[in-house]
Protein backbone atom coordinates (compact mmCIF):
# COMPACT_ATOMS: atom_id res chain seq x y z
CA UNK A 1 0.00 0.00 0.00
CA UNK A 2 1.16 3.55 -1.28
CA UNK A 3 0.68 5.99 1.66
CA UNK A 4 0.86 9.68 1.44
CA UNK A 5 0.90 13.11 4.37
CA UNK A 6 -1.93 15.15 4.94
CA UNK A 7 -0.56 18.22 5.56
CA UNK A 8 -2.68 19.85 8.33
CA UNK A 9 -1.24 17.34 10.85
CA UNK A 10 1.85 15.35 9.10
CA UNK A 11 0.01 12.39 9.34
CA UNK A 12 0.76 9.12 6.89
CA UNK A 13 -2.79 7.65 5.46
CA UNK A 14 -3.17 4.86 2.97
CA UNK A 15 -3.53 6.08 -0.98
CA UNK A 16 -6.77 3.52 -1.03
CA UNK A 17 -9.62 5.31 1.05
CA UNK A 18 -12.88 2.94 1.60
CA UNK A 19 -15.60 4.84 0.51
CA UNK A 20 -18.63 3.13 2.16
CA UNK A 21 -21.63 4.16 0.18
CA UNK A 22 -21.86 0.68 -2.28
CA UNK A 23 -21.98 -1.93 0.32
CA UNK A 24 -22.67 -5.38 -0.74
CA UNK A 25 -25.92 -6.27 -0.50
CA UNK A 26 -28.35 -9.78 0.51
CA UNK A 27 -29.66 -11.52 -2.22
CA UNK A 28 -32.94 -10.64 -1.89
CA UNK A 29 -32.03 -7.06 -2.02
CA UNK A 30 -33.45 -5.79 0.42
CA UNK A 31 -30.61 -5.25 3.12
CA UNK A 32 -27.11 -4.76 3.85
CA UNK A 33 -25.25 -7.84 3.74
CA UNK A 34 -23.31 -6.88 6.73
CA UNK A 35 -22.15 -9.82 7.56
CA UNK A 36 -19.36 -9.22 4.60
CA UNK A 37 -19.24 -5.53 5.10
CA UNK A 38 -17.86 -5.63 8.04
CA UNK A 39 -15.41 -8.59 7.25
CA UNK A 40 -14.49 -6.12 3.65
CA UNK A 41 -13.37 -3.57 5.87
CA UNK A 42 -11.38 -5.05 8.15
CA UNK A 43 -9.76 -7.22 5.69
CA UNK A 44 -8.86 -4.21 3.52
CA UNK A 45 -7.59 -2.22 7.23
CA UNK A 46 -5.28 -5.84 8.03
CA UNK A 47 -3.78 -5.02 4.18
CA UNK A 48 -3.03 -1.69 4.96
CA UNK A 49 -5.79 0.40 4.46
CA UNK A 50 -5.88 3.52 6.64
CA UNK A 51 -9.05 5.76 5.66
CA UNK A 52 -12.57 5.12 6.19
CA UNK A 53 -14.82 7.16 4.80
CA UNK A 54 -18.71 7.64 5.84
CA UNK A 55 -21.95 9.78 5.79
CA UNK A 56 -25.09 10.01 7.92
CA UNK A 57 -26.85 9.11 4.66
CA UNK A 58 -24.91 6.55 3.49
CA UNK A 59 -27.02 3.39 3.00
CA UNK A 60 -30.27 5.23 4.59
CA UNK A 61 -28.35 5.66 7.74
CA UNK A 62 -27.11 2.49 8.46
CA UNK A 63 -23.69 2.96 6.30
CA UNK A 64 -22.28 4.65 9.63
CA UNK A 65 -23.81 1.38 12.04
CA UNK A 66 -22.05 -0.68 10.30
CA UNK A 67 -18.41 1.35 10.33
CA UNK A 68 -18.44 1.49 13.75
CA UNK A 69 -19.27 -1.92 14.29
CA UNK A 70 -16.67 -2.80 11.93
CA UNK A 71 -13.96 -0.53 13.56
CA UNK A 72 -14.68 -1.90 17.08
CA UNK A 73 -11.96 -5.00 18.21
CA UNK A 74 -8.98 -2.48 17.93
CA UNK A 75 -10.04 -1.02 14.39
CA UNK A 76 -10.94 1.99 15.28
CA UNK A 77 -7.11 3.21 16.35
CA UNK A 78 -5.47 1.89 12.57
CA UNK A 79 -7.28 4.23 10.82
CA UNK A 80 -8.50 7.96 10.01
CA UNK A 81 -12.23 8.14 10.40
CA UNK A 82 -14.55 10.32 8.09
CA UNK A 83 -18.15 11.40 8.01
CA UNK A 84 -20.32 14.21 7.22
CA UNK A 85 -22.52 17.04 8.35
CA UNK A 86 -25.76 16.41 6.62
CA UNK A 87 -26.26 20.31 6.34
CA UNK A 88 -29.56 20.20 4.96
CA UNK A 89 -30.86 18.93 8.03
CA UNK A 90 -29.44 21.70 10.10
CA UNK A 91 -32.08 24.72 10.59
CA UNK A 92 -30.51 26.52 13.96
CA UNK A 93 -27.02 26.11 14.90
CA UNK A 94 -27.77 23.60 17.84
CA UNK A 95 -28.45 21.17 15.26
CA UNK A 96 -24.73 20.86 14.07
CA UNK A 97 -23.69 19.57 17.65
CA UNK A 98 -26.86 17.66 18.05
CA UNK A 99 -26.29 15.41 14.60
CA UNK A 100 -22.72 15.16 15.31
CA UNK A 101 -23.25 13.63 18.81
CA UNK A 102 -25.31 11.44 16.83
CA UNK A 103 -23.11 10.10 14.60
CA UNK A 104 -20.17 9.66 17.00
CA UNK A 105 -22.62 7.69 18.84
CA UNK A 106 -23.53 5.51 15.62
CA UNK A 107 -19.90 5.14 15.07
CA UNK A 108 -19.01 4.25 18.51
CA UNK A 109 -16.25 6.68 19.12
CA UNK A 110 -15.32 9.57 20.74
CA UNK A 111 -13.99 11.93 18.24
CA UNK A 112 -13.25 12.04 14.18
CA UNK A 113 -10.38 12.20 12.11
CA UNK A 114 -12.24 14.32 9.50
CA UNK A 115 -15.29 16.01 9.97
CA UNK A 116 -16.76 17.06 6.83
CA UNK A 117 -19.92 19.73 5.56
CA UNK A 118 -21.20 17.27 2.80
CA UNK A 119 -22.15 18.48 -0.18
CA UNK A 120 -21.36 21.88 -0.46
CA UNK A 121 -22.22 24.53 -3.30
CA UNK A 122 -22.08 28.18 -2.54
CA UNK A 123 -25.48 28.65 -1.45
CA UNK A 124 -25.30 25.98 1.01
CA UNK A 125 -22.15 27.46 2.42
CA UNK A 126 -23.40 30.94 2.43
CA UNK A 127 -26.40 29.65 4.74
CA UNK A 128 -24.44 27.88 6.85
CA UNK A 129 -21.98 31.00 7.60
CA UNK A 130 -24.94 32.63 8.36
CA UNK A 131 -25.08 30.23 11.39
CA UNK A 132 -21.92 30.57 12.21
CA UNK A 133 -20.41 27.20 11.07
CA UNK A 134 -17.04 28.28 11.33
CA UNK A 135 -17.72 28.94 14.94
CA UNK A 136 -18.86 25.13 15.60
CA UNK A 137 -16.19 23.79 13.62
CA UNK A 138 -13.47 25.74 16.06
CA UNK A 139 -15.52 24.74 19.30
CA UNK A 140 -15.49 21.11 18.10
CA UNK A 141 -11.88 20.86 17.33
CA UNK A 142 -11.20 22.44 21.16
CA UNK A 143 -14.11 19.98 22.73
CA UNK A 144 -11.75 17.18 20.96
CA UNK A 145 -15.00 15.77 18.86
CA UNK A 146 -13.48 16.53 15.82
CA UNK A 147 -9.55 16.66 14.45
CA UNK A 148 -9.56 17.77 11.03
CA UNK A 149 -12.83 20.15 9.76
CA UNK A 150 -13.33 19.77 5.71
CA UNK A 151 -15.95 19.76 3.70
CA UNK A 152 -17.10 18.17 0.47
CA UNK A 153 -18.17 19.64 -2.34
CA UNK A 154 -20.29 19.76 -5.65
CA UNK A 155 -20.42 22.99 -7.73
CA UNK A 156 -18.22 24.93 -9.64
CA UNK A 157 -14.73 26.23 -9.35
CA UNK A 158 -16.02 29.57 -8.82
CA UNK A 159 -18.12 28.03 -6.14
CA UNK A 160 -15.35 25.98 -4.65
CA UNK A 161 -12.55 29.49 -4.51
CA UNK A 162 -15.10 30.83 -2.58
CA UNK A 163 -15.68 28.11 -0.22
CA UNK A 164 -12.06 27.78 -0.10
CA UNK A 165 -11.77 31.67 1.14
CA UNK A 166 -14.13 31.12 3.81
CA UNK A 167 -12.64 29.02 6.64
CA UNK A 168 -9.05 28.09 7.87
CA UNK A 169 -10.04 24.43 5.96
CA UNK A 170 -7.86 21.40 6.80
CA UNK A 171 -9.26 18.75 3.88
CA UNK A 172 -11.56 18.79 1.17
CA UNK A 173 -13.31 16.13 -0.62
CA UNK A 174 -13.86 16.75 -4.49
CA UNK A 175 -15.39 14.61 -7.06
CA UNK A 176 -12.20 14.02 -9.89
CA UNK A 177 -11.64 11.72 -12.36
CA UNK A 178 -10.36 11.62 -15.92
CA UNK A 179 -14.09 13.41 -16.96
CA UNK A 180 -13.71 16.22 -14.20
CA UNK A 181 -10.49 17.60 -14.94
CA UNK A 182 -12.45 21.01 -15.95
CA UNK A 183 -15.64 20.22 -14.37
CA UNK A 184 -16.49 20.80 -10.45
CA UNK A 185 -13.76 22.13 -8.84
CA UNK A 186 -11.44 21.36 -11.22
CA UNK A 187 -7.52 20.13 -11.45
CA UNK A 188 -6.84 23.93 -11.10
CA UNK A 189 -8.77 24.03 -8.51
CA UNK A 190 -7.48 20.97 -6.68
CA UNK A 191 -4.17 22.67 -7.03
CA UNK A 192 -4.95 25.71 -5.33
CA UNK A 193 -6.15 23.73 -2.23
CA UNK A 194 -2.90 21.49 -1.95
CA UNK A 195 -0.79 25.07 -2.40
CA UNK A 196 -2.79 26.28 0.74
CA UNK A 197 -2.25 23.00 2.55
CA UNK A 198 -5.18 21.07 2.45
CA UNK A 199 -5.49 17.76 2.10
CA UNK A 200 -7.55 16.38 -1.13
CA UNK A 201 -9.27 13.50 -0.72
CA UNK A 202 -10.59 12.38 -3.90
CA UNK A 203 -14.68 10.73 -4.98
CA UNK A 204 -15.97 9.41 -7.69
CA UNK A 205 -12.92 8.15 -9.30
CA UNK A 206 -14.65 5.98 -11.56
CA UNK A 207 -17.87 8.48 -11.90
CA UNK A 208 -19.93 5.95 -9.85
CA UNK A 209 -19.11 2.81 -12.28
CA UNK A 210 -19.75 4.35 -15.22
CA UNK A 211 -16.23 4.80 -16.60
CA UNK A 212 -15.61 0.73 -16.14
CA UNK A 213 -19.17 -0.04 -17.49
CA UNK A 214 -20.27 0.70 -20.62
CA UNK A 215 -16.88 1.82 -22.34
CA UNK A 216 -17.95 2.95 -25.46
CA UNK A 217 -16.09 1.39 -28.84
CA UNK A 218 -13.72 4.32 -29.59
CA UNK A 219 -12.61 4.41 -26.03
CA UNK A 220 -11.93 0.91 -25.79
CA UNK A 221 -10.06 0.81 -29.15
CA UNK A 222 -7.52 3.77 -27.48
CA UNK A 223 -7.26 1.63 -24.33
CA UNK A 224 -6.24 -1.06 -26.62
CA UNK A 225 -3.53 0.47 -28.11
CA UNK A 226 -1.61 1.14 -25.20
CA UNK A 227 1.57 -1.19 -24.48
CA UNK A 228 0.48 -2.20 -20.86
CA UNK A 229 -3.16 -4.12 -20.56
CA UNK A 230 -4.93 -2.87 -18.22
CA UNK A 231 -8.59 -2.75 -16.50
CA UNK A 232 -10.45 0.21 -17.46
CA UNK A 233 -10.62 0.33 -13.65
CA UNK A 234 -6.66 0.61 -13.16
CA UNK A 235 -6.61 3.04 -15.98
CA UNK A 236 -9.10 5.66 -14.09
CA UNK A 237 -6.89 5.14 -10.54
CA UNK A 238 -3.86 5.64 -12.23
CA UNK A 239 -5.02 8.60 -13.56
CA UNK A 240 -5.62 9.66 -10.19
CA UNK A 241 -2.97 8.30 -8.44
CA UNK A 242 0.18 9.86 -10.77
CA UNK A 243 -1.23 13.33 -9.31
CA UNK A 244 0.98 14.08 -6.00
CA UNK A 245 -2.31 16.78 -5.45
CA UNK A 246 -4.80 13.87 -4.68
CA UNK A 247 -3.71 12.37 -0.72
CA UNK A 248 -6.61 9.44 -0.73
CA UNK A 249 -8.71 7.98 -3.43
CA UNK A 250 -12.00 7.54 -2.67
CA UNK A 251 -13.56 3.54 -4.04
CA UNK A 252 -17.06 2.19 -2.72
CA UNK A 253 -15.82 -0.96 -2.73
CA UNK A 254 -19.03 -3.12 -2.77
CA UNK A 255 -17.01 -7.00 -3.50
CA UNK A 256 -14.30 -8.68 -1.93
CA UNK A 257 -13.17 -8.53 -5.24
CA UNK A 258 -13.24 -5.42 -5.48
CA UNK A 259 -10.95 -4.64 -2.47
CA UNK A 260 -8.37 -7.33 -4.00
CA UNK A 261 -8.10 -5.91 -7.42
CA UNK A 262 -7.96 -2.10 -5.73
CA UNK A 263 -5.34 -3.51 -3.02
CA UNK A 264 -3.36 -4.78 -6.20
CA UNK A 265 -3.16 -1.26 -7.99
CA UNK A 266 -2.94 0.88 -4.58
CA UNK A 267 0.48 -0.90 -3.94
CA UNK A 268 1.69 -1.34 -7.54
CA UNK A 269 1.29 2.92 -8.39
CA UNK A 270 2.48 6.33 -6.69
CA UNK A 271 2.44 9.98 -7.81
CA UNK A 272 4.16 10.02 -11.28
CA UNK A 273 3.09 6.24 -12.05
CA UNK A 274 2.09 7.40 -15.68
CA UNK A 275 4.30 7.48 -18.69
CA UNK A 276 4.15 10.72 -21.06
CA UNK A 277 2.49 8.54 -23.53
CA UNK A 278 -0.35 7.19 -20.97
CA UNK A 279 -0.74 10.74 -20.32
CA UNK A 280 -1.33 11.32 -24.04
CA UNK A 281 -3.82 8.05 -23.66
CA UNK A 282 -5.99 9.53 -20.75
CA UNK A 283 -6.14 12.93 -22.15
CA UNK A 284 -7.25 10.94 -25.56
CA UNK A 285 -10.19 9.38 -23.23
CA UNK A 286 -11.28 11.81 -22.05
CA UNK A 287 -12.01 14.20 -25.26
CA UNK A 288 -13.25 10.59 -27.13
CA UNK A 289 -15.88 10.77 -24.53
CA UNK A 290 -16.80 14.49 -24.55
CA UNK A 291 -17.00 14.11 -28.44
CA UNK A 292 -19.93 12.08 -27.54
CA UNK A 293 -21.46 15.19 -25.66
CA UNK A 294 -24.75 15.96 -27.92
CA UNK A 295 -25.72 19.26 -25.86
CA UNK A 296 -22.49 20.56 -23.80
CA UNK A 297 -24.52 22.56 -20.78
CA UNK A 298 -22.13 23.91 -18.38
CA UNK A 299 -25.33 23.67 -15.34
CA UNK A 300 -24.62 27.55 -14.95
CA UNK A 301 -28.46 27.34 -14.35
CA UNK A 302 -29.33 30.87 -16.25
CA UNK A 303 -31.91 29.20 -17.88
CA UNK A 304 -34.18 28.34 -15.25
CA UNK A 305 -36.80 28.97 -13.08
CA UNK A 306 -38.08 28.39 -16.81
CA UNK A 307 -41.34 30.42 -16.70
CA UNK A 308 -43.12 26.56 -17.70
CA UNK A 309 -41.21 24.66 -14.78
CA UNK A 310 -39.08 22.59 -17.18
CA UNK A 311 -35.85 21.71 -15.33
CA UNK A 312 -33.76 22.06 -18.30
CA UNK A 313 -30.29 21.71 -16.91
CA UNK A 314 -31.55 18.20 -15.44
CA UNK A 315 -32.63 16.93 -18.94
CA UNK A 316 -29.75 18.45 -20.82
CA UNK A 317 -27.24 16.77 -18.58
CA UNK A 318 -29.02 13.31 -18.06
CA UNK A 319 -28.93 13.37 -21.90
CA UNK A 320 -25.46 14.37 -22.60
CA UNK A 321 -24.20 11.13 -19.45
CA UNK A 322 -27.01 8.95 -21.19
CA UNK A 323 -24.83 9.65 -24.73
CA UNK A 324 -21.34 9.43 -23.37
CA UNK A 325 -22.00 6.46 -21.53
CA UNK A 326 -24.94 4.37 -23.97
CA UNK A 327 -27.16 4.73 -21.33
CA UNK A 328 -30.40 6.02 -22.75
CA UNK A 329 -32.82 3.32 -21.92
CA UNK A 330 -31.86 4.59 -17.57
CA UNK A 331 -32.25 8.07 -19.00
CA UNK A 332 -35.59 7.14 -20.43
CA UNK A 333 -36.73 6.11 -17.24
CA UNK A 334 -35.41 8.99 -15.16
CA UNK A 335 -37.08 11.37 -18.13
CA UNK A 336 -40.61 10.09 -17.48
CA UNK A 337 -40.66 10.38 -13.91
CA UNK A 338 -40.13 13.86 -14.33
CA UNK A 339 -42.80 16.27 -13.15
CA UNK A 340 -42.31 18.40 -15.80
CA UNK A 341 -40.49 17.25 -19.24
CA UNK A 342 -40.11 18.87 -22.23
CA UNK A 343 -43.32 18.35 -23.97
CA UNK A 344 -44.23 21.74 -21.67
CA UNK A 345 -41.91 23.67 -23.69
CA UNK A 346 -44.27 27.05 -25.65
CA UNK A 347 -40.58 27.98 -27.37
CA UNK A 348 -41.39 31.56 -25.24
CA UNK A 349 -37.50 31.81 -25.77
CA UNK A 350 -36.51 33.34 -22.28
CA UNK A 351 -33.74 30.46 -21.40
CA UNK A 352 -32.06 31.61 -25.18
CA UNK A 353 -32.07 35.22 -24.38
CA UNK A 354 -30.26 34.15 -20.38
CA UNK A 355 -28.19 31.24 -21.24
CA UNK A 356 -24.25 32.33 -22.26
CA UNK A 357 -22.90 29.33 -23.64
CA UNK A 358 -24.40 30.70 -27.61
CA UNK A 359 -25.60 27.17 -28.27
CA UNK A 360 -25.40 26.30 -32.71
CA UNK A 361 -28.94 25.23 -32.15
CA UNK A 362 -31.66 26.87 -29.71
CA UNK A 363 -32.59 25.51 -26.40
CA UNK A 364 -36.30 25.24 -27.41
CA UNK A 365 -35.25 22.75 -30.51
CA UNK A 366 -33.24 20.73 -28.37
CA UNK A 367 -35.69 20.43 -25.94
CA UNK A 368 -37.81 18.94 -28.70
CA UNK A 369 -35.33 16.84 -29.67
CA UNK A 370 -34.56 15.08 -26.79
CA UNK A 371 -38.82 14.63 -25.78
CA UNK A 372 -38.86 13.26 -29.55
CA UNK A 373 -36.25 10.35 -28.71
CA UNK A 374 -37.48 9.75 -25.61
CA UNK A 375 -40.78 8.90 -26.97
CA UNK A 376 -39.41 6.37 -29.53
Amino acid sequence: MQYRTIPANNQRVSALGFGCMRFPMLPDGTDIDRKEAIRMIRYAIDNGLTYVDTAYGYHGGESERIVGEALQDGYRQRVMLATKLPVWLVKERSDMERLLDEQLAKLKTDFLDVYLLHALDGARFDALRALDVGDFLDRMVKKGKIRLPGFSFHDDHNAFMHILDGYDWKVCQVQMNVLDEFHQATMAGVREAAKRGIGVIVMEPVRGGALVKNVPQEVRALYAQAETERSYAEWAFRWLIDKPEFITILSGMSSMEQVNDNLRIFDSCQANCLSDSERTLMENVRKAYEARIRVGCTGCEYCIPCPQGIKIPAIFRGYDNAAMFDTFDAFRKQYWKMEVNASACVSCMACVSACPQHFHTPIPEMLQTIHREMNQ
